[in-house]
């Protein structure tokens, strides 16, 4: 499977490639090898939930591949009714490895259900969701590690009581999965009462890195993903990332790169695929590192508002968007490229308009072709103008390329998470936001943050314009 395996080159992070001014050095990379060997061993001895993942699922897969098994053709829908870390990892999986227009293409669906991730609370948006589908048909996953995520449960209030008009309510347990903690949760009460068919998110993974669990499972194979084979490239990167020697472990390298980056302030990290089968990882990773990273106080409790912002981009198309700020603005960012050597197919373009020659040189090559060109013209430009810039070489986008990618994404946050010297599985910034909420719409215990809501200070109509 070494055909298969992803790789990083970081080639134009150094300085024989972006300059002096801006680009790293081997040495400095180097000086970090100590402090590398000290965070692997913490991370070890934390043995946090993700890092198990890949070596412990097999029992869920065989139960998931069962059910999909059993309810094969009963259902024409199949929705996930989750937000952030509950939705994003759904999404990525279904662009990256399914037709682009699966929910339209009969022929590309082979049988499976369309897949419908409702990961929004925008009334007009779920509401005409909801319209559109035979409820008879649809099955929907609620996904809530607590069962206390008050966009997913409201979601699911809505839809419970939909399809219980359309079904009634002794057959509302064939069209609603839940998926939250095994021991305890609203939700997981709620399954219960209702007879619900139940999955469980491990507690020791957050919602940001459980992709791999039946948060992310489900949907895959429900769709027609081989969950076997994402979890099979996951573990390959496991044990590629096993070991502390800084230039063996591409997650580790990355993390270092990242890190004395960010102490020459380049602290935006843009991620930028050349191809649209991973234009929704970008979205996946742009929360993994956001939430993981953006942090007040360090491990200690010394104030030190940290993190680097992520940003997704989509080449080609955001050449013509954001790549001449990239070339031209700040020097505070790092671009990682994602590069799929082989997209599958082959698509020529026609020679035709030869007197119209700013068209016709186009004739004779392939979509395949100038697009990787494009991205290759774009990453020497940006390294002729100091700008640091690296490439994840994907050989191509299957579901055990996809598996070793979210991995290393994962161990890379994990690690720089030790070299800034923070919690990088706690988000108390969401909390506070999420407990103002729960005070103003009446759950009992946050009454505090309800006054504190309407106490708040009265908008100055002077500044409104």
């Amino acid at each position: 499977m070494d055909k298969m395996a992803i790789r990083l080159d970081v080639n134009n992070m150094f300085v024989d490639r972006v300059g002096s001014e801006h680009g790293l050095t081997i040495e400095e990379v180097n000086s970090l090898q100590n402090k590398v060997s000290q965070a692997h061993e913490n991370i070890k001895r934390a043995e946090p939930g993700f890092m198990k993942i890949p070596f412990n699922q097999a029992e869920i897969v065989q139960e998931i591949l069962q059910l999909v098994e059993e309810t094969r053709g009963r259902y024409d829908n199949f929705v996930v009714l989750g937000i952030g870390g509950s939705a994003l990892g759904n999404i990525a999986m279904q662009t990256a490895l399914n037709d682009p227009f699966y929910n339209y293409r009969e022929e590309a669906r082979q049988g499976n259900p369309r897949l419908f991730v409702a990961d929004n609370i925008d009334p007009v948006l779920f509401k005409s969701l909801l319209e559109m589908l035979d409820l008879k048909r649809t099955m929907f996953n609620v996904i809530s590690k607590s069962g206390g995520t008050a966009e997913t449960m409201s979601q699911y209030l809505i839809a419970r009581e939909l399809v219980a008009r359309e079904v009634g309510e002794d057959r509302l347990k064939e069209h609603f999965i839940a998926t939250t903690s095994e021991h305890s949760g609203y939700l997981l009460e709620i399954a219960r009462r209702e007879g619900f068919r139940t999955f469980y998110i491990p507690e020791d993974v957050g919602g940001r890195f459980s992709v791999l669990t039946p948060v992310g499972l489900l949907s895959a194979a429900f769709c027609g993903i081989d969950i076997e084979e994402l979890l099979a490239g996951a573990g390959f990167m496991a044990e590629k990332c096993a070991t502390d020697a800084l230039w063996e472990n591409p997650a580790y390298l990355n993390a270092v790169l990242h890190y004395l980056a960010y102490q020459k302030g380049k602290t935006l990290s843009v991620m930028m695929p050349y191809a649209h089968s991973l234009k929704d990882v970008a979205d996946w990773y742009r929360q993994l590192w956001a939430e993981s990273l953006g942090k007040e106080v360090d491990r200690e409790g010394k104030v030190v508002n940290i993190g680097p912002t992520p940003i997704k981009a989509l080449g080609a198309t955001d050449q013509h968007s954001q790549v001449q700020l990239y070339m031209e603005g700040p020097f505070d960012k790092i671009i990682t490229f994602l590069e799929v050597e082989d997209y599958g197919l082959e698509l020529e373009i026609p020679e035709l308009y030869e007197d119209i020659q700013g068209v016709s040189y186009l004739g004779g090559h392939s979509l395949n072709e100038l697009l990787l060109t494009e991205k290759r013209a774009t990453e020497l430009a940006l390294s002729q103008r100091g700008r640091l810039n690296q490439t994840i070489i994907v050989p191509v986008v299957k579901e055990y390329t996809l598996g070793q990618l979210f991995y290393l994404l994962e161990l890379q946050t994990a690690m720089i998470g030790e070299l800034f010297n923070i919690n990088a599985y706690n988000q108390p910034g969401v909390e506070l936001g999420k407990d103002y909420t729960y005070g103003v719409m009446g759950r009992r215990g946050y009454e505090d943050k309800k006054e504190e809501y309407f106490n708040r200070p009265e908008k100055d109509d002077k500044l409104i314009i």
